[in-house]
């Protein structure tokens, strides 16, 4: 098994969250927060224990999506 296939454990749920906390603040201060729809998101990954894999699939499928409903015309 692949890391990023790996379900992730009580440690690395709480590393992977420090990480995103200190993302989030450098992100902040740099004038780009992420808005309470993406951190949710990512709340989402933690709590659901979602592999690596499964994260960037997710985050795919809504980027096609955001794309698709962009590229629509106005109606």
């Amino acid at each position: 098994m692949k890391d990023k296939d790996k379900i992730p454990t009580d440690t690395d749920i709480e590393k992977i969250r420090e990480r995103r906390l200190e993302a989030m603040h450098l992100q902040e201060m740099e004038g780009n927060p992420l808005s309470p729809e993406q951190i949710a998101m990512f709340e989402m990954f933690e709590e659901k224990r979602w592999t690596e894999e499964q994260c960037i699939e997710h985050i795919r499928q809504r980027a096609q999506k955001l794309a698709k409903r962009s590229a629509a015309p106005n109606e």
